[in-house]
């Protein structure tokens, strides 16, 4: 009996810790609007201007770039979240002292990850309310649903991308290399325009960026994918994602 009243102690002791971590992270996050604003504001800015303004009329259009600019919405707050955050607190030492603290290893990660989901889903919900009121897409209610389960879910490869950033690259060097992965991926993964409007090149190697396969995935809800099953997209999702983990463990471990 008291082993089993210590094992329930534990684990609401263990839950409350959990819980404390992402409590902190949050109000982290509300105290530096420098990230939070831009991060929420800037995949919905570019959708006004290339899905909405200058496709006034083309329903078509509007959902294509609904669909792409959700899902390079909600890579941003996986790879900044993780990317730079983490390389700056491994920088001032905040992962060392936390190592030695009565703190569950996962519990900032997760806290991390909750929080970049819950950006994901806000710029999800933002998204789909512009491109559905000004953008003359019609969805149902649960093509929508089935929208932003793919950008929740979907910002979890990007964070173990960015966790593998952070191990690696310094604070100050990380918000460039962040950059200079995000922009041209997004690029690159139709994300910004059709590929059919790039050079077939980089059609024929789209398959090799992860946001390519989420951008498809999205897309397949708006009957504008390439027809490839969607369990091939998931599937290199999280093989991308196991790969990531286990270089970031590592680099960690060396750490």
């Amino acid at each position: 009996m008291n082993a089993r009243i210590e094992t329930a102690f534990n684990r609401r002791h263990t839950l409350a810790l959990y819980l404390r971590e992402a409590k902190y992270e949050f109000l982290r996050v509300l105290r530096t609007p420098a990230f939070s604003v831009p991060t929420l504001v800037f995949a919905p800015m570019f959708y006004l201007l290339f899905g909405v303004l200058l496709n006034r009329g083309n329903a078509g259009a509007a959902s294509y770039l609904m669909a792409t600019y959700s899902v390079f919405g909600v890579i941003g707050p996986g790879l900044f979240g993780f990317g730079v955050g983490l390389a700056m607190d491994r920088e001032r030492g905040l992962l060392t002292l936390k190592r030695v603290q009565p703190v569950p290893a996962l519990a900032p990660l997760l806290a991390r990850m909750g929080m970049a989901m819950l950006f994901a889903a806000c710029i999800g919900v933002i998204l789909l309310a512009l491109g559905m009121t000004l953008g003359g897409v019609r969805m149902g209610p649960a093509q929508s649903a089935l929208l932003l389960c793919v950008d929740i879910l979907g910002v979890m490869p990007f964070c173990a991308l960015g966790l593998l950033i952070g191990t690696v690259s310094s604070g100050s060097g990380a918000p460039a290399v962040v950059n200079l992965i995000y922009m041209p991926m997004a690029l690159l993964s139709g994300l910004w325009l059709p590929l059919k409007m790039l050079p077939a090149v980089i059609g024929q190697l789209a398959p090799l960026w992860p946001a390519w396969h989420l951008g498809q995935l999205a897309l397949k809800l708006v009957d504008q994918d390439d027809g490839r099953p969607a369990w091939m997209h998931v599937a290199v999702l999280l093989g991308f994602t196991a790969l990531c983990l286990w270089l970031a463990q590592r680099r960690l471990q060396r750490a």
